[in-house]
């Protein structure tokens, strides 16, 4: 997976990538790191060969929280 300009283009866009043992703990922490801020939500998981676990990665906009629970709307982009 590739990460282009546009992820990173200023300040506040991050992109953060979650390294576990299994699918669902590391879909689980981006998940919940990705609540903090206006986020895109975890992709879809990738092992990398010769390398232990599974990864997923996520898009942040650190300059806007998340939308209220209950909120009208996504709170991912």
């Amino acid at each position: 997976m590739e990460i282009s300009e546009e992820h990173l283009r200023e300040p506040g866009l991050v992109v953060f990538d979650i390294t576990a043992v299994d699918e669902a703990t590391a879909t689980e922490a981006a998940t919940a790191l990705g609540g903090l801020w206006l986020s895109s939500g975890p992709s879809t998981p990738w092992r990398t060969p010769g390398e232990p676990g599974v990864t997923v990665r996520a898009y942040a906009d650190l300059r806007r929280g998340p939308l209220p629970r209950g909120g009208h709307g996504p709170s991912t982009r």
